[in-house]
């Protein structure tokens, strides 16, 4: 054969290739066309989004504009309308234009005091599940990847799991309640109470979903070919693992905060003066019947939030797996079609 004409195959090969590789998608790009693929054939999900942006800024917005204006401004600018620990003798007023949630029974504002208790809670919530995330994944994925038999990472693997059964075995409220009430009253202690049991569920979680993978094709095809147990670890077992982790850790933010909110309206969660969802509904209770609005506001406050956070959950679980995506797509493309013969028709 000619040369020539082999160069030419192999440059006419080598461009195709080059040209061929530019179009293929990135993982961001499928990732981001297959959120807006969901974002469309499922409203819920969209709204989730929505709400859980507009909540990240809010809190964002409240904790950075009086640290910025106090260093550039020389004075502390806020983003709430009122001062929220600021008293004043606009006591018990309903709704209205100036008060947009109406004011307790101290004058307080109720909208500032809900926009200003957004950050702890909001913190709370991510700060607790990020940790059972990662101390409960780390021991599940110990637990789960090295459990063999008559060896010492299978004894290991023992310790854990019965450890993990020992907390399991009590209502994870009650146990908290219990540490919380034995620690004493405040922020630190009731987040510690939560956080010591709050990993186990992560444990079963990772534990399960590294037996699932750990025993594929491909796994053991990798191991017989010498490829090493770290590679495997990070390349198969992590990359599955972290999906299902991601979607429960932000279905778990909005429990965390019912869960927070319910050991501040025990008595026992932050301190008094502090504005915080679960203390303002402990604190408004007694007002339900003359001053409905600041109960209302509080709950109202931990429903849209916890709400927000489980539709967008269920959202990501669906971006996130492949064949739930596939299936809400092809479910609203025949919507869409029957749309437009519907128009056509009507022309």
């Amino acid at each position: 054969m000619d040369e020539a004409a082999v160069g030419t195959r192999r440059t006419s090969g080598d461009e195709a290739r080059t040209i061929q590789s530019p179009s293929e998608p990135s993982l961001w790009r499928e990732f981001l066309r297959g959120f807006l693929r969901v974002l469309r054939a499922n409203p819920l999900t969209f709204i989730g989004f929505i709400l859980v942006l507009i909540i990240s800024v809010v809190a964002l917005l409240v904790v950075l504009v009086p640290l910025v204006s106090s260093v550039i401004l020389g004075h502390t600018v806020l983003v709430t309308p009122y001062d929220p620990n600021a008293l004043s003798t606009d006591y018990g007023q309903p709704p209205s234009a100036s008060h947009l949630l109406g004011t307790d029974n101290l004058g307080q504002d109720v909208f500032s005091r809900i926009v200003a208790a957004l950050p702890l809670d909001l913190a709370i919530g991510f700060g607790i599940t990020g940790f059972a995330l990662l101390v409960g994944g780390g021991l599940g994925l110990v637990a789960g990847y090295w459990d063999e038999p008559r060896t010492l990472g299978g004894a290991v693997s023992v310790i854990i799991l019965r450890i993990t059964d020992v907390f399991l075995a009590f209502p994870s409220l009650v146990l908290a309640l219990a540490i919380a009430a034995s620690l004493g009253r405040g922020t630190g202690p009731s987040m510690l109470a939560i956080l010591l049991t709050w990993w186990p569920y992560y444990v079963r979680l990772a534990r399960g979903e590294v037996l699932a993978v750990k025993h594929q094709p491909y796994v053991m095809a990798a191991r017989a070919g010498g490829v090493s147990e770290v590679r495997i670890l990070f390349r198969h077992v992590l990359r599955n693992l972290a999906e299902p982790l991601l979607v429960y850790y932000t279905l778990d933010v909005g429990t965390v905060i019912v869960t927070f909110s319910t050991i501040s309206f025990i008595g026992i969660g932050v301190p008094l003066g502090v504005p915080e969802w679960g203390s303002m509904v402990e604190s408004y209770e007694r007002f339900l019947l003359t001053l409905p609005w600041t109960v209302l506001s509080a709950g109202a406050a931990i429903f849209v939030t916890v709400l927000a956070f489980s539709l967008f959950g269920d959202g990501l679980r669906d971006i996130l797996d492949p064949r739930s995506r596939r299936a809400l797509v092809q479910a609203a493309v025949p919507s869409t079609l029957a749309a437009k013969v519907a128009a056509a028709a009507e022309a």
